[in-house]
């Protein structure tokens, strides 16, 4: 199968341009070799390429690629499959935008197309190419430091007073996972998941339930979350609970009864985040939106849970107006190197910022994942990057210190 892809990186400050006819010589063999066609463009900070070829090949010079030290930051903007190749005649071929104009670069690709692929603009892998010799979306260009730049440093756990039990953890407990500014080295508040006894998972709980028992005991769970929250001690910290949507609509006074809880707990209704998904939401939606409603006029805050995860967000904040929303693990998974799932969370960050609404990224595991939503403009964090969930505790936070060697480059970022 013919794999066509398209990626854009960084040059390594330690690398002369002088260099790369010398480098390109050496890839255009290599690419004859494996059957590999491809055009790389340079505009003396960035690199452009388009390879083409059968995609075990294609996958495994993208491979070295990436572990090429003579750059960084390198980003998939496109993998698909073509019928035929764009660039049958060409192994490897450099075009230097410092020294062409953009309108003879173009000119001058177009040329390289083959009589089978006639390439013209309306081509994705073209539109591409043109983005970049235009310079359209440098400003999307996001630049980060290495993993290694950073240490990450673990506080004190909060930790409820020893010894102390409920009736209710016989059948069900909670986990605690803090959401942090991780530069401000500050705690914003503490999600709690209901989970089944030994941690597992909430269906752990709900599977042995049925009908309207499962959204009586998911309202009735919360209970335990606020108790074990003013045992851990959490002060004016937020607490962040999940309720199945329908709950709010099933449970008759469901938000009198979160209220009184919260309320007997040494707890405040604005310190409360009640966070949905859009799954369920579909049936009785006007009392859904009446539901929502009375939450909001209760002082508690509303935030859509797993945001990218179902198929209704975006109507979804249409109807409720959140305070919040956590976007999904699998949308920020790797999200450094993938240009489709950046250019779908600037345009969430965008979108979210027009409606005064905040974004949280959970899931987060590694640092580039972080940096990159830092640079992106997203300042609320969660995933084991920073903290795992603990059963029935808070767990230690681990935050980021910088090391010296890489202080001045992250000012240049």
């Amino acid at each position: 199968m013919l794999l066509t892809l398209v990626y854009r990186s960084h040059i390594s400050d330690s690398v002369r341009p002088a260099s790369l006819a010398e480098m390109v010589s050496r890839a255009n063999i290599e690419n004859e070799r494996r059957s590999i066609t491809g055009i790389l463009l340079f505009e003396g900070m960035h690199f452009f390429q388009l390879l083409e070829g059968p995609e075990e090949a294609v996958d495994a010079i993208y491979s070295k690629i990436c572990s090429d030290q003579r750059h960084n930051n390198v980003v998939v903007l496109m993998r698909d499959y073509a019928p035929s190749r764009r660039f049958g005649n060409v192994g490897m071929e450099l075009f230097d935008l410092r020294h062409h104009h953009e309108d003879v670069v173009l000119q001058a690709v177009l040329d390289k197309g083959t009589s089978k692929y006639r390439l013209t603009y309306e081509d994705r892998a073209l539109q591409f190419l043109c983005t970049f010799v235009q310079a359209r979306e440098k400003e999307n260009y996001l630049e980060i430091l290495p993993a290694d730049a950073w240490s990450f440093i673990a506080d004190e756990p909060l930790k409820p007073e020893a010894g102390f039990i409920f009736p209710e953890m016989k059948d069900y407990n909670f986990t605690f996972q803090p959401i942090v500014d991780p530069l401000s080295r500050e705690i914003i508040s503490y999600e709690a998941r209901l989970c089944g006894p030994g941690g597992g998972s909430p269906m752990e709980y709900f599977s042995a339930l049925s009908g309207s028992n499962i959204y009586e005991a998911d309202l009735r769970s919360k209970k335990l979350a606020f108790a074990l929250a003013r045992k851990m001690g959490i002060g004016d910290k937020m607490l962040s609970i999940k309720l199945l949507p329908m709950t709010l609509v099933r449970v008759p006074d469901a938000i009198g009864f979160l209220l009184r809880e919260i309320v007997a707990h040494d707890l405040v209704p604005e310190q409360i985040i009640v966070a949905i998904t859009e799954n369920g939401v579909a049936t009785r939606e006007d009392n859904f939106a009446t539901a929502l409603q009375q939450l909001k006029a209760s002082g508690m805050r509303l935030a859509v849970d797993d945001f990218g995860a179902g198929s209704a967000e975006l109507l979804l904040l249409t109807r409720c107006q959140p305070d919040k929303i956590m976007i999904d693990r699998n949308m920020i998974c790797d999200i450094h190197t993938s240009g489709p799932k950046q250019a779908i969370i600037q345009a969430i960050i965008r979108l979210c910022s027009s409606l005064e609404i905040s974004v949280i990224a959970a899931g987060i595991e590694k640092p580039e994942e972080w940096m990159w939503l830092d640079a992106a403009g997203v300042c609320n964090f969660q995933g084991p990057l920073f903290a795992s969930p603990r059963l029935n505790g808070a767990p230690a936070v681990t935050w980021p210190e910088i090391k010296q060697e890489y202080t001045l480059m992250n000012q240049n970022l």
